[in-house]
């Protein structure tokens, strides 16, 4: 569950940037089921999820896409806009309804242009979330394919 600390919610920016960038946040609403990215198609645009979970997923040749992580409540959905080229690196599916703040990628990334301090802000907060699910992705593989799990020494 993301917590203060967590660097996917919006809290990991100041209230300046927060208001800075929620002046463009657009209410948009998902059906469970409905794929909001597809691994490999043009990142244009993120959300921040307000109600319900979201799944990310990686496709994998002759099976099912495999689930990477689930999020919700104020978690961050999309970081690929940010990177060049601005292409998906995985797919995201509503596994329950969802509510979510969306933002257009080409507008913050004008905002970032015109305002260095609000560009570096959210590079940071971005970068945050990335390490984070580095991190928290590592684990999980630790434990599937470690002798003793993530928790213990070798």
């Amino acid at each position: 569950m993301d917590t203060p600390s967590t660097p996917s919610t919006l809290r990991a920016l100041s209230a300046g940037h927060q208001r800075q960038l929620m002046r463009h946040a657009r209410e948009v609403a998902f059906p469970q089921g409905t794929r909001l990215f597809e691994e490999g198609g043009h990142a244009d645009r993120f959300w921040i999820i307000r109600t319900g979970r979201v799944e990310l997923d990686m496709h994998v040749p002759g099976r099912r896409a495999a689930v990477i992580e689930s999020l919700g409540h104020n978690e961050l959905i999309g970081w690929s806009w940010l990177f060049a080229p601005p292409v998906w690196h995985l797919g995201a599916e509503a596994t329950t309804p969802v509510r979510a703040y969306e933002f257009d990628a080409a507008t913050v990334l004008a905002l970032c242009q015109e305002d260095p301090a609000l560009g570096n802000a959210i590079s940071q907060w971005v970068g945050q979330v990335l390490a984070h699910r580095l991190r928290a992705s590592r684990k999980r593989l630790l434990d599937l394919y470690a002798p003793y799990g993530a928790g213990a020494s070798v």
